[in-house]
């Protein structure tokens, strides 16, 4: 019998599921920040870790652990050299197989066939497999991209309260719970600046949906600029040749009801998870 093992390795947290053949899951765990960035050994680390966890919480030998045939979504994977120095990682499976971490989101949206998600989270990027072809539209990184992404409503939100502030423009409800973390005040705002991390500017997107939702007006053009971006990214999906497009991502459920209904309706629910993504990656297929 052979086992198969999927990792989501992410920036904030590492996820992985174990299943046997028929499908029945059989371990699991779950581990800190294992993209690309914190390191290669850090990331194998982690990756072994995690690993560890299902194994031993499904109980397998060493024999049947040489079996499991496992699938690894990884962030920052594209990053140079990284996908050369992962050949050299040690596990004791059968076979490993590494993607991107939006590869086994794709995936797994569409129970392993065709199809493209849009990934509205801190960032934004378009994953797509579509005619034995698998990319990614936008995603270059933030500022110069990431449209229709929480961090670009908190950037959005930051531009608006300093121009409040300065007299520029009309303050509004918006503006002013902005500022307040700042104590109202433009150089402690502009220090902030100078350290902010996508992250932290996506942390200001809760608070731009919530006043947009309850009428603020500023708040609704940045959110209104944002879908039409949004509503952009899905027709060059399905101009791409994508046959299904899914939206993913903590910020999509706030962003749907803002869509034109015309575009609502070419979306499609989400059929699976990325670690059911990470799972197809490896070899598993339904029966």
């Amino acid at each position: 019998m052979s086992y198969y093992l999927g990792i989501d390795a992410g920036g904030s947290h590492c996820r992985v599921r174990l299943i046997a053949a028929d499908g029945a899951v059989i371990g699991t765990g779950e581990g800190g920040p294992a993209n690309a960035r914190i390191g290669l050994e850090p990331l194998h680390a982690t990756l072994r870790a995690v690993s560890e966890q299902a194994i031993a919480e499904a109980g397998l030998s060493g024999e049947q652990v040489a079996t499991v045939h496992a699938g690894m979504g990884i962030a920052g994977i594209s990053r140079p050299g990284v996908r050369a120095a992962l050949r050299n990682f040690a596990f004791p499976f059968a076979s490993v197989a590494y993607e991107t971490d939006a590869f086994i989101a794709n995936l797994g949206a569409h129970g392993g066939a065709d199809g493209a998600i849009l990934i509205l989270g801190t960032g934004s990027i378009a994953q797509v497999r579509a005619g034995g072809r698998d990319f990614t539209i936008g995603g270059y990184g933030f500022p110069i991209s990431d449209e229709g992404s929480g961090a670009a409503l908190g950037l959005s939100a930051m531009r608006h309260a300093l121009r409040a502030l300065d007299g520029r423009t009309q303050a509004t409800p918006l503006s002013r719970a902005v500022t307040e973390r700042f104590g109202h005040e433009t150089a402690q705002a502009v220090a902030w600046m100078d350290k902010a991390t996508p992250r932290d500017y996506g942390s200001f997107a809760p608070q731009v949906m919530d006043y947009a939702e309850a009428g603020d007006a500023i708040a609704r053009s940045i959110v209104e600029d944002a879908v039409q971006h949004i509503e952009r990214f899905i027709e060059t999906i399905f101009e791409r040749g994508a046959s299904r497009c899914t939206l993913v991502g903590g910020l999509a459920p706030r962003m749907q009801p803002w869509l034109r209904a015309r575009t609502v309706a070419r979306l499609s629910p989400m059929l699976g998870d990325a670690l059911d993504g990470a799972l197809y990656l490896a070899g598993y297929r339904l029966s």
